[in-house]
């Protein structure tokens, strides 16, 4: 339900520094056309300007040469990327003029953009907001990012010398803790910054201990030998600074957790919505009416299937509370939802929905740390440059910490959860989207610089709603719950952010209308006011868009019309935003399937 892991998902929102030139030949990818290696040459340009600033993104996703590189907080490191960035996007513009090949002058075009979407996200965060940062949780990412199994053995070891920087310990680095307290003080009494909230402070506070733990648990976990001396200095730096930050920012957090009108308006332009709020409320608005509405006609359905004890059948939050009283042990969780995944693969194949990888889904339950980091099930892409076989894993974590007393989730462990969430999180969702940028040639201007959440969870949602009709009644009321809660979260994410409701009506909204538990609903109204404000309205922002293309498709095509083709061809343009993938169904798709 949550796109990625969340400081992917952010980070994505940036152009990646991945040096392509770099990167050994993959074993999984096609050789691409002519146009797309040239393309991928000139995404150098851009590249090369970030790597200093996002290495542990460009090594989470492949790139050899930045595994004990960390991010860079050192003096004036703002106005440097802008700088880097600014300088890369008139090389760009020069090439764009030289340029004759369509297709490379499109991903021209995308790059020059996102430089320039990402030169105004820095200005407008530095004129807007504190620069505080969750050291720890920065810290637990980047080791996390490293040691996985998604990472090749060779590499893991370059965690210590990642952790050693992150320390001050390396050779010309300085520890990101001290980094961090620098930028936040030097900007302290500057009129008309923002202060970070108070809910992400205190859950800094919390989660502090849980990190250091998961940390030395994964260095345990991957025996990386010599870590001892380096794991008690982060305990010592990390715990420091939360002292600070309890000392001297948490008095000054703020308790309304809204952002300025431009802000946000960015934040939701950022992640591909591109209509204004107020519409987007009203087309949600709807949308949650009608899905509740068919949730009451199917409830007495599933009521009857399942033998379920309700006082009123048409109630449709007592029979998916009812629901979840099928509880499943996590111990038996993981192989619960592989039944499920193996199960989803031959419909898709049977019913012609999307051409599907003759490989598992790779599937595991979160650490606490994790759970910590991203409370909500997510995926954790593979390397899209040099994979040499690499998948990527759908992640279910088992509760919010966050929530406290109240931390444990009822919103995945039982059994009609997982038909939906394998498609969103697996196939024909996330899984079967990143793959095909590896497996398909897809340039990086059209996976990497082109990425929206618009697009990737428009998709995922599509996914599930593809599937929904060959799923078991339970499962086809679950996939509902799951719909109107993206409908909700159009409503609720705007309404918080421009002072339309409070958090006690959301939450409302969210346990008694949605019916969520008390730990997801605390993890929604944090992603939307504080981890992610804007990114929850791409779900059904993006799933309208692509349904609104497929009928248009069908009514141009008619007869000819073949959803396997037509899904496929998505997969086939990348992350493109809404605008330009409708742009390539009408201009490439339609002709072709005519000519057929």
């Amino acid at each position: 339900m949550k796109p990625l892991v969340l400081a992917v998902a952010l980070a994505l929102a940036a152009p990646l520094p991945l040096n392509v030139a770099a990167a050994p030949a993959t074993k999984t990818a096609p050789s691409a056309p002519a146009w797309v290696a040239h393309s991928n040459e000139l995404a150098q340009i851009l590249l090369q300007a970030q790597a200093p600033f996002q290495p542990e993104m460009t090594s989470f996703f492949g790139v050899p040469g930045y595994d004990d590189k960390v991010v860079d907080l050192g003096p004036n490191n703002t106005a440097r990327y802008r700088e880097a960035l600014g300088k890369a996007r008139e090389q760009l513009r020069e090439k764009l003029q030289l340029e004759r090949n369509p297709n490379v002058r499109q991903d021209l075009e995308i790059m020059i953009a996102a430089a320039e979407r990402n030169i105004e996200n820095s200005t407008l965060n530095e004129q807007h907001l504190m620069p505080w940062v969750d050291v720890p949780q920065v810290v637990f990412g980047g080791i996390n990012g490293l040691l996985s199994d998604q990472v090749p053995e060779q590499r893991r070891g370059k965690a210590l010398d990642r952790l050693k920087a992150y320390l001050g310990q390396a050779p010309g680095t300085q520890p990101l803790a001290t980094l961090a307290r620098q930028r936040y003080e030097e900007k302290s009494g500057t009129p008309n910054l923002l202060q970070p909230t108070k809910i992400e402070v205190d859950q800094a506070l919390a989660n502090v201990d849980t990190y250091i733990a998961g940390i030395g648990k994964l260095f345990a976990k991957y025996k990386i030998e010599g870590a001892d001396a380096s794991l008690a200095e982060l305990s010592t730096q990390m715990k420091d600074y939360i002292a600070w930050t309890q000392k001297d920012v948490l008095p000054q957090a703020r308790t309304d957790t809204r952002l300025p009108a431009e802000l946000y308006a960015f934040q939701l332009k950022e992640v591909g919505v591109d209509i204004n709020p107020s519409l987007l409320m009203q087309r949600a608005q709807l949308e949650y009416m009608e899905t509740r509405a068919a949730m009451r006609q199917l409830a007495p359905l599933v009521v009857k299937e399942k033998g379920l004890k309700v006082a009123d059948p048409n109630d449709y939050v007592a029979v998916i509370r009812a629901l979840k009283q099928d509880k499943i042990g996590n111990d038996k969780l993981e192989s619960h939802y592989r039944s499920v995944i193996d199960a989803i693969d031959p419909i898709i194949h049977k019913q012609g929905i999307v051409d599907v990888p003759q490989r598992p889904l790779q599937m595991r339950l979160g650490s606490e740390a994790e759970s910590a980091a991203s409370p909500a099930p997510h995926y954790l892409p593979a390397p899209l440059v040099g994979n040499t076989g690499q998948q990527g894993t759908f992640v279910l974590p088992m509760g919010n910490p966050a929530s406290g007393e109240k931390a444990q989730y009822d919103d995945f462990n039982f059994g009609s959860a997982a038909w939906t969430l394998s498609a969103h999180e697996g196939r024909p969702g996330h899984d079967l989207q990143f793959a095909a940028m590896v497996e398909r040639g897809i340039s990086l201007a059209r996976t990497l610089f082109a990425f929206n959440s618009v697009n990737v969870e428009g998709w995922a949602l599509y996914a599930e709603a593809e599937m929904v009709p060959f799923e078991p009644l339970d499962g086809q009321m679950i996939a509902l719950q799951f719909r109107l809660l993206r409908a909700a979260r159009a409503m609720l994410d705007p309404m918080l952010n421009l002072g339309q409701t409070d958090r006690e009506q959301a939450r409302r909204v969210l346990i008694d209308g949605v019916g969520l538990s008390e730990a997801m609903a605390t993890q929604e109204l944090d992603r939307y006011t504080v981890r992610a404000p804007g990114q929850a309205c791409s779900y059904f922002y993006g799933y309208t868009r692509i349904m609104e293309l497929r009928m248009q498709t069908e009514l141009a095509l008619g007869d000819k019309f073949d959803r396997l083709a037509f899904n496929n061809f998505l997969l086939d343009q990348g992350l493109l935003p809404p605008d330009q993938l409708a742009a390539a169904v009408n201009e490439v798709f339609v002709p072709a399937q005519r000519k057929k």
